[in-house]
Order: structure tokens, then sequence, then C-alpha cells
């Protein structure tokens, strides 16, 4: 078996930003199914922790993550929270008051 510090293993955390970067734009997907779909059902939170984890400069399509209801998890009227919701409008995404109509936008793999 192959051990932790051999090049071609791969992180938990390039799994979940593979899985990302395959969300394609104008469509999103939630913290829970990234994480179902990267082999790690059940670690929402840690799709959350992986993103916050990108390298500055980083081309992963981070913005296309949101809560499982649709809404962005940044604090509203924050920076990033307007940042965010710009990229997704930009993309052609919907975005309300903070939340994307998911039945509308989710990505179906």
């Amino acid at each position: 078996m192959p051990s932790a510090s051999e090049p071609n293993d791969v992180s938990r955390e390039q799994i979940i930003w593979q899985v990302v970067c395959s969300i394609p734009p104008g469509y999103v997907a939630s913290y829970s199914q990234v994480a179902e779909l990267a082999g790690f059902k059940g670690l929402a939170r840690f799709v959350g922790r992986a993103m916050g984890q990108l390298p500055e400069g980083s081309d992963v399509p981070w913005h296309r993550v949101l809560k499982q209801d649709g809404r962005i998890a940044f604090p509203p009227e924050s920076n990033r929270f307007y940042y965010q919701s710009r990229l997704l409008t930009e993309e052609g995404v919907l975005v309300k008051k903070g939340r994307v109509p998911m039945a509308r936008f989710r990505w179906q793999p």
C-alpha cells in the first residue's frame, strides 16, 4: 500500500476540488452534494473547510457551491457574499436575496 507521502496520492481536499471543477458554468451544487459526489457522504462541513483552503489565485469555481437550500454561505452584506453573488449572476445563475433556486440551477451529473 502506498504511503501518504508519495506524490501520486491525492488528498481529500483535492478530490473535492476536482468535483467542484466539474460543475459547469451556470449551475451550482450544495456542500452536501459535493461531499457525496466526492465519496464523502455526510461531510458537507468538510467540503466547506476544503473550499476555504483553496490556494490564492486558484481557478476552482468555489462560487458554484452553496448551502443545501441554495443560500450563499457568507454573511449577507459581506464583501464575499456580494462577490459570490456577482460571479454566479455573471454565469446566468439567478440569485435573489442571497438564494439560488436549486430546482432550476442544481447541477445533476
